[in-house]
């Protein structure tokens, strides 16, 4: 296979991934999206959280919550739990590393906000530990996940799983979720006026 074929094949098997979790989650996406704006309208913030690439999909989507998606309008609280060296590495010393986001919700989160868990493998005990400690403290609780949802399923009312077990592919889902996600809210609460 040349270097074309094989990037071809790599997009191909992209694309039918995320035709696979659309076909199995439209309700689940539509219900997530439409709690976000309740939460939101209500006051409330997002709070997110995962490892590795995972955190930085949590980082890069509390930025567009924060700042701006596709336009311009009021910032819109979201808080990526995984920056704060000095709040990780003591809960991780002093603790326990499986805790430093369930800690992080204890002091942040409040009933009625919404915390989002990413793992690619939904084992994650960190992301585990942070959306069962939410869940115990009313926040509404979002998991995205991979291949059968994992541990973190159990703790979530809501989990969003790519149902492969392909790290990259699954990624490339979660992003694409949470790309979804800030879009929809974005239009709900701050709709474009057009003149016509």
């Amino acid at each position: 296979m040349n270097l074309q074929d094989r990037i071809r094949q790599i997009f191909r098997r992209s694309i039918e991934v995320k035709q696979s979790f659309l076909s199995t989650n439209l309700d689940l996406m539509e219900t997530v999206v439409a709690h976000l704006v309740q939460s939101l309208q209500n006051g409330r913030k997002v709070l997110l959280f995962g490892n590795g690439g995972s955190a930085a999909d949590a980082q890069h989507l509390a930025a567009e919550f924060v700042n701006r998606f596709l336009y311009d309008r009021p910032a819109l609280p979201a808080i990526a739990l995984t920056t704060d060296t000095s709040v990780l590495t003591s809960i991780s010393n002093d603790d326990a590393y499986s805790r430093i986001f369930s800690r992080q919700i204890e002091a942040l989160g409040k009933e009625g906000d919404v915390a989002i868990g990413i793992s690619t493998s939904g084992n994650s005990p960190n992301v585990f530990l942070g959306l069962q400690t939410a869940r115990e403290m009313g926040l509404y609780t979002v998991a995205l996940s991979g291949g059968d949802g994992g541990k973190i399923k159990a703790a979530a009312d809501v989990c969003l799983t790519v149902p492969v077990r392909e790290t990259p592919r699954i990624q490339e889902v979660h992003i694409t979720i949470g790309h979804v996600i800030c879009e929809l809210v974005e239009e709900a609460l701050f709709p474009k006026v057009t003149v016509a």
